[in-house]
C-alpha cells in the first residue's frame, strides 16, 4: 500500500531522475534520492514546485514522484 503526500521540490538529478523533496507534514528534514516518473518533463521540475508523491510502507525514503503543480 502507499499513501499520496503533498511536497516541496528542493532539487531535481536530471542523470538518475530523482528528486530531493520536503513532505509538508515534515517542514525540519528533506529526503533526498526519490524517484520521480518518467512522465514527467524535467522543465517542470524546478525548484519550489509542489510535488505530490506515493510513500510506501517503507516510510518517507520509499517513494515516488507521481505529479506536479
Amino acid at each position: 500500500m502507499f499513501v499520496v503526500e503533498a511536497a516541496t521540490l528542493i532539487a531535481f538529478e536530471s542523470t538518475g531522475y530523482t528528486a530531493t523533496v520536503r513532505y509538508a507534514s515534515s517542514l525540519s528534514t528533506s529526503v533526498s534520492g526519490v524517484p520521480v516518473s518518467r512522465g514527467i518533463d524535467s522543465a517542470e521540475l524546478v525548484a519550489g514546485r509542489l510535488l505530490a508523491v506515493a510513500v510506501f510502507d517503507d516510510g518517507p525514503a520509499d517513494a515516488m514522484v507521481l505529479g506536479v503543480w
